[in-house]
């Protein structure tokens, strides 16, 4: 059993290439960015002015979050599409930079990790959430790529969106991350950094892989 850390910024490529990894070698896949979008959508549910730190952590005491088969259901709610807008993207980057809210996700997170052989990627997993993962990645891309890839995303699931509206979002998202006091965006020093700009999913999918195979003497 081994667990494996991929953080990187917005539109780079995580989410994808670690399902797949966890798929090769059969390991439980954890998508720290769906605990907070989903914190996030709840909050937006239940009507709660997302400045308001009193409001926020009475509702992270009522927050149910389950994982099954890969799957997050939000009480008796599976979520998918309704996490997965812009809008709910904004709200996820404002929530996670609550102290209490961030504790909540990582506690989650190393809770199954202990049991299970894990791929959790996201933007402090190597730094914070499991700083002692035999392996931790670190996914970059430019931010035309980045931004490109979003936007084709996003209108391949009906939104009507702008690519220089998503430039701009992934620009400041960049920022916010990267600067924030909380668990900033950053490599760990024992990061392997892939850079994936230019390249498609199968490439950088394998390139991972042979480092994952490396790393823990899987030949």
């Amino acid at each position: 059993m081994f667990n494996v850390a991929i953080d990187g910024p917005a539109g780079s490529g995580k989410s994808t290439i670690a399902k797949e990894i966890a798929r090769i070698f059969k390991l439980y896949y954890l998508d720290s960015g769906a605990l907070y979008r989903a914190f996030g959508y709840f909050l937006k549910k239940k009507g709660i002015d997302l400045n308001n730190d009193e409001d926020i952590y009475s509702a992270l005491k009522e927050f149910d979050i389950k994982i099954i088969n890969g799957d997050y259901y939000l009480f008796d709610e599976k979520l998918d599409f309704q996490i997965r807008t812009s809008e709910i993207g904004k709200a996820a980057s404002i929530v996670a930079k609550r102290p209490l809210v961030r504790e909540k996700v990582n506690e989650i997170l190393r809770n199954i990790s202990k049991n299970h052989g894990v791929v959790i990627d996201g933007r402090d997993i190597g730094t914070v959430v499991l700083p002692n993962a035999e392996v931790k990645i670190f996914l970059t891309a430019s931010i035309e790529e980045r931004a490109k890839r979003r936007y084709k995303e996003l209108l391949e699931k009906g939104e009507n969106v702008e690519y220089k509206s998503i430039y701009e979002d992934i620009k400041k998202r960049d920022e916010a991350d990267s600067t924030r006091e909380i668990a900033p965006l950053k490599p760990a020093s024992d990061s392997i950094i892939v850079d994936t700009t230019g390249k498609d999913i199968e490439t950088v999918v394998n390139e991972i892989k042979n480092i994952i195979i490396r790393k823990i003497n899987l030949e």
